[in-house]
């Protein structure tokens, strides 16, 4: 018996594909996801802090309160913020809105633009109240 996988097409890949907008946001958005767990633990630790007394809490929000942690909580912030855009997005094409090809590039692109304009905001209002 012959081997037929040796005889298969190999599935093109990113030497053979133009990344395109569309294709650099679906990539992205899988990255965003899997950084949101990452923060989603930073959260829970900030809480945990909140809930075990002043000392502890005010060591964490030190960690928070540093460049470094200042620095991954806004890179937090726009990983949450863009991917809950690109959810958007998904949930629009799923009813059919936005499927045409210069409207979908259109979409990625204002996505990226969207979330750190948003970004940007949020941490202006959150000093702001602050």
């Amino acid at each position: 018996m012959a081997n037929v996988t040796n005889n298969r097409p190999l599935s093109p890949h990113l030497q053979i594909y133009k990344m395109i907008p569309t294709m650099a946001m679906s990539i992205l958005h899988r990255i965003t996801g899997g950084a949101l767990y990452f923060g989603t633990i930073l959260v829970a630790w900030w809480l945990i802090a909140a809930a075990s007394g002043p000392g502890y809490y005010e060591f964490v929000n030190g960690i928070f309160g540093s460049w470094i942690g200042r620095l991954v909580l806004l890179g937090y912030t726009w990983a949450l913020i863009h991917h809950m855009l690109g959810g958007l997005r998904h949930f629009m094409m799923d009813f059919g809105y936005g499927l045409e090809k210069a409207l979908s590039t259109q979409l990625a692109k204002a996505q990226v633009a969207a979330s750190i304009v948003l970004t940007i905001l949020v941490w202006i209002v959150g000093y702001l109240v602050r």
